[in-house]
């Protein structure tokens, strides 16, 4: 049974075309890390979700 686990631990998540290679840790210090910049991250999630605090807002334009 632990064979399944580490098989698991070393598959990559699948994630979408434009974060490729994507991966996020947390080391022993709580710190996060990960393998993609989190300005790209941040441009994604604005370009591919919708903030629902934000409908209906007259003064922003997407």
């Amino acid at each position: 049974m632990a064979k399944k686990k580490d098989n698991a631990k070393n598959e990559l998540p699948k994630v979408h075309d434009e974060l490729a290679g994507f991966d996020i840790t947390i080391n022993s210090f709580g710190e996060i890390n990960r393998t993609v910049d989190i300005n790209k991250i941040n441009e994604f999630l604005n370009k591919h979700m919708d903030d629902k605090k934000l409908r209906g807002r007259d003064d922003l334009e997407k």
